[in-house]
């Protein structure tokens, strides 16, 4: 038996340091994500979404909630993009684009093409492009 796997039979692992407790949680996280489904979808927003940092929020916002994707705004003044990640996540950012976006902005609609399940995610990070 190594040294760890004597060491932690006779230690509870929540009583270890709050780093451990902190990685128990992210697993949780995880087997909870890992459960559902993964998908990726497009999104327009139409309104006043451009020079009010709604790209800056829609990418915080998608982080914050684990996705990966890209935002953009289009040359007819909409932001566009898209979003990879559990679909309950995917879900929760689908409502706040909706309805939410940055403080100064004003959604006036949003439309949501080409939903799909995917295998494994397309992109690595959240990324806002220029």
């Amino acid at each position: 038996m190594s040294r760890f796997s004597d060491w932690s039979t006779k230690h509870h692992f929540r009583k270890q340091s709050p780093v451990c407790f902190k990685v128990e949680i992210f697993r949780s996280r995880l087997s909870t994500m890992c459960n559902e489904d993964l998908i990726s979808v497009d999104y327009e927003i139409f309104g006043r979404v451009q020079g009010v940092f709604f790209r800056k929020y829609t990418q915080a916002e998608g982080k914050k909630l684990g996705l990966v994707g890209w935002v953009q705004n289009t040359s007819a003044g909409t932001v566009q993009g898209q979003l990879q990640g559990p679909s309950s996540k995917v879900k929760e950012m689908k409502e706040w684009l909706k309805s939410t976006g940055s403080p100064k902005s004003h959604i006036t609609k949003a439309e949501f093409n080409n939903e799909k399940t995917v295998d494994r995610l397309e992109h690595s990070s959240f990324n806002i492009v220029k």
